[in-house]
């Protein structure tokens, strides 16, 4: 795995981390791993390596070792778009009359994606990934792109976690908008509601400006606040650490 997709992935968790305190989200909640629409089930990328990655490490690939000097990119590659089909068919599970769900057969996932089941078991079992058109079309049954077979798995994770980003981003957006509109109508002689924070303030000044020109203002005002509040927390702790140390000593 490059440097370049590993650091993307951790600069878009560190925009959401701080959407998250934003909208005192609970992070364990919005990121989660395991589970059915969890961060492995969109991206592909197996349980534990995701939890790897977000800790910003850089796991060795399966089955490889640390002194090897190099591997065959071409081989990974196809190792990869073989696992991702497996993934798939272990995961999008299809529902049954009774209510249970079973995984696809290869034969509806080779009629789905234009091929026969027979090409699809023995590209399994040599690992050979398949050409473009035939990779597109098992996607597509699954109800992904080709690049969700293809990704590396730092790519495959940022690709999701931009995605949460995104709807953070809009959902913070939204609140904003809606905490303007509530002191907007409840008038200047309105009592400021605390749970508001800083924002309610920001609102009140900003009550006659633009919505387009308040809103930036007000995130700029949240963001100040925010380090402000970091740093007074990193003065107490450093104080509180002083006086350990003075009652030590005495």
């Amino acid at each position: 795995m490059s440097e370049g997709p590993a650091q993307d992935l951790m600069g878009t968790v560190r925009r959401i981390d701080s959407l998250l305190e934003r909208m005192g989200l609970n992070r364990a909640d919005v990121l989660r791993v395991e589970g059915e629409g969890g961060l492995s089930y969109a991206s592909g990328v197996p349980v534990e390596e995701v939890r790897e990655l977000l800790r910003g490490e850089r796991p060795v690939p399966a089955g490889s070792e640390v002194d090897v000097v190099e591997v065959d990119v071409v081989e990974a590659g196809h190792r990869r778009v073989v696992e991702r089909i497996l993934f798939l068919r272990a995961t999008r599970l299809r529902a049954s009359a009774d209510g249970s769900r079973r995984a696809y057969s290869l034969a509806e996932i080779a009629a789905g994606a234009g091929t026969s089941a027979q090409w699809l078991d023995k590209m399994i079992k040599t690992g050979r990934a398949p050409n473009l058109n035939h990779a597109a079309g098992i996607a597509g049954f699954f109800g992904e792109k080709i690049e969700f077979l293809v990704a590396e798995p730092a790519e495959a994770l940022d690709r999701v976690l931009q995605q949460i980003h995104k709807d953070l981003l809009e959902r913070t957006v939204e609140r904003q908008d809606q905490d303007l509109r509530r002191l907007r109508i409840a008038g200047p002689a309105s009592e400021v509601d605390p749970s508001l924070g800083v924002v309610a303030y920001a609102a009140r000044a900003l009550a006659d400006v633009p919505d387009d020109t308040a809103q930036p203002l007000i995130a700029l005002i949240e963001s100040v606040a925010r380090r402000s509040r970091e740093e007074r927390a990193r003065e107490a702790r450093a104080a509180l650490e002083v006086g350990l140390v003075h009652n030590d000593v005495d």
